[in-house]
């Protein structure tokens, strides 16, 4: 037999997806789906069935419909490319500068989701190619619903990963200002105020929420405290990785600095001259384009911005826990123990805010705290809390302009995507076409942190 018609044996082809089916289900650990090896024998073998209803059989010498013909072709590329999505990789792309200098806004990625192994759709009912809108409406149902459950995956979460993950107060979203946090605005504003001029509101399930991407820099059971704007956890300084930039104050001699030896050590944007400093109140710098702006000759001197309590940018409750008691900035804070699954925290009223909202929204439990300062939980009055889950504490590399767990808290594990894998196109949008497409970053392995710490 030769190499052609053992491609083509219909014996063989059964039992090369038998195969691959057979390991599927494994991987998903529900086996009722080994029932499906009899759709697979019968498509390859008996073919008692015309599985591909939408196909037309030809009679010999008939032209083909081109109309059927394209209708094939793009429910196979539905089929296909929903399946990747589901299991192996999604198509994702940066919002917001929150991740420069590592990624950018306008970057279109591709999301490893076997890293940390893939979730099974929650709500399954979704237009494919959308995640929650399609022409500004909802592109899912919620008559079907499931559980979350995690696939088994090469590894978990370590310190200094990129994340793709959904975001935790994306479970509710004003209409009026889908971009807003609504639960900041509550707090500034009170919740009737924020629904009366910004509402209503949409409630989305978990798997729904729109995509985040930043850094992981604590993991479930780290402490970690920012000083000076350094991460610290369990007491040891973090490594600063090559993407992570500060803002600076640069005063020059009273002349801007070139723009093309910016734009040439990476500082493309985000800073502008102030003649009456003179310089730039705030520009972003990673470490080594702070040590090459600091050789201009023009530049006099090179301060951060390190903001203090009481902080200009920051609201008094806008750093978490948002307890403006605790005198906390997005530059000092901490130090916060990042909550792990089957530990046990005592519970007091001034420690209860860094775990109320995972108590009442991510672990699905009842809450209430009488005037007397009693803690119930389903009922029940208790001082400890054991937790589900894992969590962790999530922060953008662009640190000064960045709304991440600082500003909204722990990310839980069931709430992870994936890790960006490569950079298949990026668009500067700050530019006009073709000075806009950055070929250079087309087809960019993104590096993760497998040598990181654990």
């Amino acid at each position: 037999m030769s190499l052609k018609d053992l491609f083509h044996n219909k014996w063989v082809g059964f039992i090369f997806w038998s195969l691959l089916y057979v390991l599927w289900v494994i991987w998903l650990g529900n086996y009722w789906w080994l029932f499906g090896l009899v759709v697979v024998f019968d498509y390859h073998i008996t073919k008692k069935v015309k599985w591909e209803f939408w196909k037309k059989t030809y009679k010999e010498g008939e032209k083909p419909n081109a109309l059927l013909e394209w209708l094939d072709a793009i429910i196979f590329a539905v089929i296909v490319v929903t399946f990747l999505n589901i299991f192996f990789f999604q198509a994702f792309k940066i919002p917001s500068s929150s991740m420069e200098s590592t990624l950018f806004t306008g970057d279109h990625l591709f999301v490893n989701k076997l890293t940390y192994g893939p979730r099974l759709p929650e709500t399954p009912l979704t237009i494919p190619f959308t995640h929650n809108e399609i022409f500004g409406k909802k592109s899912y149902s919620t008559a079907i619903t499931s559980d979350y459950k995690r696939l088994k995956g090469f590894r978990k979460v370590k310190r200094g990963d990129i994340v793709v993950f959904n975001f935790p107060n994306g479970d509710t979203v004003l209409t009026r200002n889908r971009m807003a946090d609504y639960y900041s605005l509550v707090r500034d504003f009170g919740r009737e105020f924020t629904q009366k001029y910004y509402g209503p509101v949409i409630v989305r399930p978990m798997d729904k929420e729109d995509h985040y991407v930043k850094r992981c820099v604590a993991i479930a059971g780290d402490t970690l405290s920012v000083r000076d704007g350094r991460v610290f956890i369990n007491s040891e300084a973090q490594q600063v990785w090559p993407g992570v930039q500060m803002s600076y104050t640069v005063v020059t001699s009273g002349q801007k600095i070139n723009e093309m030896n910016l734009d040439k050590i990476g500082v493309s944007h985000g800073y502008e001259f102030d003649k009456t400093l003179p310089g730039y109140r705030s520009m972003p710098l990673t470490a080594s384009m702070l040590e090459k702006i600091k050789t201009y000759a023009n530049v006099v001197s090179v301060e951060p911005n390190i903001e203090k309590y009481p902080s200009s940018s920051d609201f008094d409750n806008a750093i978490f826990p948002f307890q403006s008691e605790r005198h906390w900035t997005c530059d000092n804070l901490g130090p916060i123990w990042i909550p792990a699954k089957g530990a046990t925290v005592e519970l007091d009223t001034f420690n209860l805010p860094f775990y109320e909202r995972i108590i009442t929204s991510y672990e699905k439990h009842d809450l209430k705290v009488t005037e007397d300062g009693r803690i119930f939980i389903d009922g029940k009055e208790t001082d400890r809390y054991t937790f589900s889950m894992d969590y962790y504490f999530m922060m953008g590399d662009n640190r000064h302009c960045s709304l991440d767990s600082r500003y909204w808290g722990f990310v839980p594990e069931d709430h992870i995507v994936g890790t960006p894998a490569m950079i298949w196109l990026s668009l500067d949008e700050y530019r006009s076409f073709p000075h806009n497409i950055r070929a250079s970053r087309f087809f960019k392995i993104i590096q993760n942190s497998c040598n990181s710490e654990n």
